[in-house]
Formats: C-alpha cells, structure tokens, sequence
C-alpha cells in the first residue's frame, strides 16, 4: 500500500515538473505586463521601461508598463501579489514596498516573503540631500547647524515610509535634529513643491534630482552612498561631511507572485540579467546614478530576508508611525 502511494505520489510529482517545463518551454506567447507602484517619470518606471523594451526585443511578445501608485508601491505590489502566477504579472519592486512595508504597516495586503517569487535585484541608487536655494547652508555642517537652530524645516518625501522619508529620519537620529516631514504620492509633485519653495528640502535619488542641481535651482549637500557619485564628484558623503557611518540607498527589483513555475522564475532571471549587462542599459542607469545588480533568484530571496530586518529596525528607532 505505502509502496504504491509512494508510487502515486511519484507519479504526480513528474507529471506537475513535466507541466512546468512545457509551460517553460512555450512562454511566453502573449503580452507580459510589468507593474510599476509609482508614477511615470521616476527611476522605478525608468527601470521597468528599459526592462520591458529589452524583454520585448528578447522574447518577441509584447510588454507593457502599467502605473499604479500610491502608498509608497503597496498599491501595485498588492496587484501583483493576488494576481496568477504564470509569468505574464510582474512588478518592479521597491525596497519601500518589497521590505519597509511591514514595519510600518500593520494591516499590509501581502506578506513580503510570503506572497512574492524573487526574479532579479535590478538596481539600486544612493540619495542625493537636496535644498532649496533659499537655504542659507552650502554644505552638510552648516545644513545641520541650521536645523538644530530651526525645527520648522520641512522635508519632501514620496510618501510615508518611503527610502526618502527614511533617510531623513536616519539623519535626524544621527545628528540629533528635528525636520517636518511632508509627504507626497511621488517623486515628481514632492520635486516641484522643492523646486517652488513649497518646501526646504528632499533626500531623493540622482534620477529625479539631477538636472536640477546642474541648472542651479537646487544645491546637493551631500549624497547618502559610501562613497562619492561620479556623476557628481564634489559633491561628499554625509558619512565624511560630519556624520560617520550614514549611509543609506534603495533598491530595485523583478517580481512575481508567489508560485511562479522555477522554469519561469529562471527564465526571465537568465533574460534580465543579460539586459542588465547589455552596454546602452548600462550606459543609461550609470547616467542616472543608478548602480546595476543583477544575480539568481535565490540571492535576491537571502537577501529580502535580512534587509526587512534592517528597515524594521530603523523605523523603530525612529517611532515611525502610519500616516
């Protein structure tokens, strides 16, 4: 009896492998969509468009960028995460929605681990400490000297828990100052309100910023890497500008709901990563301030595991709330 359930069991274990492969070997052959959980115009987006042209010319199927912001990338990370597994839904993941998210919010949709197949760690970008011009300090000794004179600063994020909300909160704890956070659905309207005055300052990635500090309407202090940006050489670290062991970055990446066939998973693991080193991809994020990651599936799954440790961390240090 036992020999023959184990038989049975065998049996359907190859039969389902079988399936997975023939699904493997004829995918894809319709429209792949790739969601993205923040604006247009973003590095996010600029990331999940340069992927969907590249897997279009690769794979010869159509594939398409669908925006669904809102709470920093949870509106479209739940999409995907109750969506079929069957490689035609994915999203370009965000550390805010891929592993702040459960810190800070309670009632999540999704669990990060859980309800996801990890594909591909795309990116990541360092932030840029952005002020507006009005600001009377030129680097970040000054910066910091100002706000422990004035705690009515304010500063643009792209929502509640967002990389740029936490990097500012990671300043404050370290250098003992107080700002007024001031979020927004998005990069975009949150750069325009600093560009206006609406607003003092930003922490916000070389992408959105960029243009911006090299017309002049707006001065970078400091960047959050370890080291300097070639992009922008003189601008220091905050680490070396008077406030040793900052540092702070976010990161991107393809998704999956959870149950993605391995076959699949590994397939568009195998196309991304060729992308990624593709020469004008390179070309294009490096001009962005956007470092390339790439790797198996597996070491992005290790790696989620310990970086939600780290934001929870942070985000109890700090007492951050829901908004």
């Amino acid at each position: 009896m036992w020999s023959s359930l184990r038989l049975l069991a065998c049996l359907v274990a190859a039969t389902v492998t079988a399936s997975a492969f023939a699904q493997a070997d004829s995918y894809p052959n319709r429209t792949i969509r790739i969601v993205v959980g923040f604006s247009p115009g973003g590095f996010t987006d600029v990331l999940g468009r340069v992927i969907a042209q590249k897997l279009h010319e690769r794979l010869g199927q159509p594939v398409i960028v669908e925006n669904k912001p809102g709470a920093t990338g949870v509106i479209g990370a739940d999409l995907i995460a109750k969506s079929k597994p069957d490689g035609y839904n994915l999203l370009m993941g965000h550390s805010n929605s891929n592993s702040v998210a459960p810190a800070l919010f309670p009632k999540l949709p999704y669990d990060v681990i859980a309800d996801f197949t990890p594909i591909v760690l795309v990116a990541s970008t360092p932030l840029l400490l952005t002020v507006h011009p009005s600001v009377k300090a030129n680097d970040v000794a000054s910066f910091i000297a100002l706000a422990k004179k004035d705690p009515n600063l304010r500063y643009a994020s792209s929502g509640n828990g967002s990389a740029q909300h936490l990097a500012a909160e990671q300043f404050m704890l370290m250098t003992k100052t107080q700002m007024i956070h001031v979020p927004y659905k998005g990069s975009g309207q949150a750069i325009v309100d600093l560009l206006s005055g609406q607003v003092e300052l930003n922490f916000d990635s070389p992408p959105n910023t960029l243009q911006h500090i090299r017309s002049g309407k707006l001065k970078a202090l400091g960047i959050t890497s370890a080291k300097r940006s070639a992009l922008l050489p003189n601008v220091p670290t905050i680490a070396e500008s008077g406030v040793p062991g900052y540092e702070m970055s976010q990161w991107f990446g393809v998704f999956g709901p959870a149950g993605l066939p391995p076959p699949i998973t590994n397939k568009l693991a195998t196309e991304i990563n060729a992308i990624l080193k593709s020469p004008d991809v390179a070309e294009k994020i490096a001009s962005q301030g956007g470092d390339l990651i790439g790797g198996k599936p597996e070491a992005f799954a290790a790696f989620l595991k310990t970086d939600t440790v780290r934001w929870a961390k942070l985000i109890r240090d700090a007492n951050i709330k829901p908004e």
